[in-house]
């Protein structure tokens, strides 16, 4: 592979970030049907209210909501939020499982992009958030756009 990978976002999932702190990252395929591909290239996918769960030995995205196209599914029948199951190294489901299970972790599905032609999902070993953690955040970025707003007003002024 390449140093100078392409690699285009189809659709984020800030919602993660918003209810979990992110420990840990991970680049996972996909198991696709045809048709599921060519909805995501026309960027009919959401990510929102998907989440990874670990059975039968393997992570697998469940929740995430891909709308066929009319025109590409018109001979099979289409489950938009069937399960779909991720492709890892062995040594990956592994190490992962086992914090999932021991350590009280969840993973949570944070970017669906593509690179060098192939769809991809970026997973995040995740701890989740209490309320008071989620109020603390919301203060931050808050105080950073208005750093930000205020450095503005200054240049303007000077």
């Amino acid at each position: 592979m390449s140093p100078m990978a392409k690699e285009m976002t189809i659709v984020d999932n800030r919602k993660a970030f918003h209810d979990y702190f992110i420990e840990d990252r991970l680049e996972a395929g996909l198991q696709l049907e045809g048709w599921e591909v060519k909805s995501i290239r026309a960027g009919r996918v959401a990510l929102k209210e998907s989440y990874v769960i670990f059975s039968k030995g393997d992570f697998w995205l469940m929740g995430s909501h891909i709308t066929p196209l009319s025109s590409a599914s018109t001979h099979v029948y289409a489950d938009p939020v069937r399960l779909r199951k991720l492709l890892l190294k062995r040594h990956e489901i592994i190490k992962w499982a086992e914090k999932v299970e021991r350590s009280g972790y969840t993973v949570a599905a944070l970017n669906m992009h593509f690179k060098n032609g192939y769809i991809k999902l970026d997973i995040g070993l995740a701890k989740g958030k209490k309320q008071h953690d989620k109020r603390e955040s919301q203060k931050e970025r808050e105080w950073v756009r208005e750093k930000a707003r205020i450095v503005r007003q200054h240049t303007k002024q000077g």
